[in-house]
Parts: C-alpha cells; structure tokens; sequence
C-alpha cells in the first residue's frame, strides 16, 4: 500500500485540515501526558514551513456524541501552543463554524473542538464528512491511533479532498511494515496486557514471523491455565481456552517458542494495598490471583531479549501501576530499553509503563496507537490507510 506523502500535495497558501490523535490524559484541567501531542508537532511544523494554514481536529475520550465540558480540547490547544511556541486558535464547535476560521492566515494553526461532541463523526456520516472538509482545501492524517476507526474524519474527508500521510503515520507504517516483512533475527515479541482475546490475532499473525514470543500480564493467565495449570482466582478467560490450546499446539509445529511465567507475584485481593508474595505458578494458593511476573521469569525473559535484534514489546506484565506489582514491568522496560536491538513498543499501557519508568526516550520506536498498531500486525486492512491510498 503505498500512502500519499505531504510532497503530493500543493500546500502553498492552502488550508489543510490535519486529523491529528490528540486523545490525551487530563487531571484538573491539564495535560498529563502530552506524548501524542508532541509527536504530531513535526508535521504541523513541515505544513506551516510550506506556507499551508492548519486547522487541526481529533477526538478526546468517550462523550458519546453530546457536548461534555470534561472532554473538551480546550487544555489540548494550550498543551499545543505551548509545545509550538505559538498561538493556537480553539473553536467551539467540532466542524468550526467556518466564520470562526475565516481570517486564519498562512502560517497559522486553529484546533477544532472534540470531534465526537457531534454524534455524526463516529457514525462516519457524509454530511459531517463534508463539512469538515469545506474548511479547507487538503487533508493530512497524522492520527496513526484512529486509522483503525472508520470514522468520518478518517474515512470521510479524504474521499472529498486532496490527501496525504503525515509524517508520524508515515513512519508508523514504515516501522510495523518492516516488522511483518523483514525483522532482523532473533526477532523477539514481548506480549502483556489485562484480555488474552485482545492479542490472539497478534500471537497468531506473528507466529509466522517472531523466532520468540513471550507472555506475561494476566493474558498469560489463561495460557498457563490452557496448559493445565491451576492459577487460583486469576483472572482468565474460559471461553478462549480452546483456541489458546490451538495457538500453542500451531507454535510448536511451526519451531516458535511461547515462554509463560514460571513464577508470578500474587495476592489474596485485587487491591493496591494487597500484600504480594512469589510463588512457582504450580503453587498459585486456590485463594490468591496472579497479578505480575516473578524474579525468575524476568531472569529467563531477559535471556532472550538479550540476544535478540529486533524486539516488539506490546502490554505490561502485571498491575503496573501499582507498586506492590510494578516489578515485573519495570525490569521488562529497562531490559528493552538497553537491549542491543532494533525496539518498538505498541501504544497504550506499554507507552504509559516507558512514561512511568521514565524510559520514552529510550526504544527506537514508540508507537502512538495501540489498537491500531496491533490490528496493523494482524494483517487487517485500517480503513483510515484503505482511504488514504484510493
């Protein structure tokens, strides 16, 4: 699939609406983690340097299609303006209205409100679709975290006007194309996360490409339990059983190495205040939850990520942002971070556990869209990217 770049397009004196992912965490009016914002800054930088007007627009969170002060972009476009060093003007609608942009001139950045504030966009509504579009005269997507969502700033817009990638979805692609068509060996995947039915189709896709997968978090709850093994009060998930056996039995046919935990910290209470102890996942207690990975699992998890070349990392080991159950993400996330390797490292939990651990800077690559990234990896078609290349 190859996606238009911003050199397709004639910018000069245009306007371009950039669909951007600024789906940011907020506490009392303030960005707390403003990594997605930042990584859009360099295109915003590259159409304002080519003489284009930007209009941004993204959603926030879960309003449901209703105006929700406590979604409102309004502490985004001041995050922004201070990350560009320049004025950002906020609209108060999500398609504008058009006579708030107006006098918008070259050089210039505007930031649409929320929008999901308009119950059309995530029904991929036409008329929405073209509304937004008759604010300019090109569209950019840089928004690598919603291209999964058929959405009508996705999917609508570019049907309707000149289109190109931006540069952060450019490299996005970039970077998970080479890891489905041409890792570096050892390639080594590292998988965590709260839903085993969330990376089945991963496991599997990548079972044809990964000479290593490694699982912990409470998906490997119901690997171990897959195999037979008794985990307590974990959580796990019986009805993917069956296809988990499925996966495991597949990745011994074809020479791949699933490794699960040996020993996991648990607890008698899902609670931060829960006391954790080690034990052998033969000797989980029928009254206590795995709820992180243990010494001896990070001792053998290391192993292979110290000799490989290219790492995916992909969802905590445990309730990391606990600390009583923290250790096994923190010790994954410094392993990665100094492994000798080419490293990615989905979205989501996984970025936020980098941030925690105060390691963003440190892997080659730190994806800005989870579901996105790991329905990239599967295989499946993005409707945002579908749209882009037609």
């Amino acid at each position: 699939m190859r996606l238009p770049s911003l050199d397709d397009l004639d910018l000069n004196g245009k306007r371009v609406l950039l669909r951007v992912d600024f789906n940011v965490p907020l506490k009392d009016g303030k960005v707390t983690d403003p990594m997605r914002i930042r990584a859009a800054v360099p295109t915003i930088r590259a159409l304002v340097d080519h003489g284009a007007s930007v209009i941004c627009c993204s959603h926030l969170g879960r309003p449901k299609g209703k105006v929700d002060p406590k979604y409102s972009l309004t502490p985004v476009a001041r995050q922004l303006a201070d990350e560009l060093q320049m004025s950002v003007r906020m609209t108060e609608a999500p398609n504008g209205p058009p006579e708030d942009l107006e006098t918008l001139k070259a050089g210039e950045v505007a930031l649409l409100e929320n929008l999901r504030f308009d119950p059309r966009e995530e029904a991929n509504d036409p008329a929405f679709a073209q509304e937004l579009a008759s604010l300019a005269d090109a569209y950019v997507c840089d928004a690598f975290g919603a291209v999964h969502r058929a959405h009508a700033s996705v999917v609508g817009v570019p049907a309707l006007l000149p289109s190109a990638a931006g540069l952060l979805l450019q490299k996005e692609v970039e970077v998970l194309s080479t890891l489905l068509k041409s890792p570096k060996r050892p390639f080594v995947v590292v998988l965590g996360g709260a839903k085993v039915s969330d990376k089945l189709g991963i496991v599997k896709s990548l079972l044809e490409r990964a000479d290593n997968i490694l699982i912990g978090g409470a998906m490997a709850n119901t690997f171990l339990a897959a195999e037979g093994i008794d985990m307590g009060k974990s959580r796990i998930e019986a009805d993917r059983l069956e296809e988990v056996k499925k996966i495991l039995a597949a990745a011994r046919e074809v020479g791949v190495q699933i490794a699960l935990p040996d020993d996991v910290v648990v607890a008698e209470e899902f609670s931060e205040d829960a006391e954790g102890r080690v034990v052998d996942v033969m000797k989980i207690p029928g009254n206590a939850m795995a709820l992180d990975i243990g010494p001896s699992t990070v001792y053998r998890f290391s192993e292979w990520i110290r000799i490989s070349s290219t790492i995916l990392w992909n969802g905590p080991m445990g309730v990391f942002e606990w600390e009583n159950f923290s250790n096994g993400t923190r010790e994954v996330a410094k392993l990665v971070a100094k492994a000798e390797a080419f490293t990615v490292v989905g979205g989501g939990d996984s970025a936020a556990a980098l941030a925690a651990f105060d390691l963003e800077g440190e892997v080659d690559h730190l994806s800005t869209g989870g579901g996105a990234s790991l329905e990239f990896l599967e295989g499946r078609p993005l409707p945002g990217l579908v749209a882009l290349s037609q």
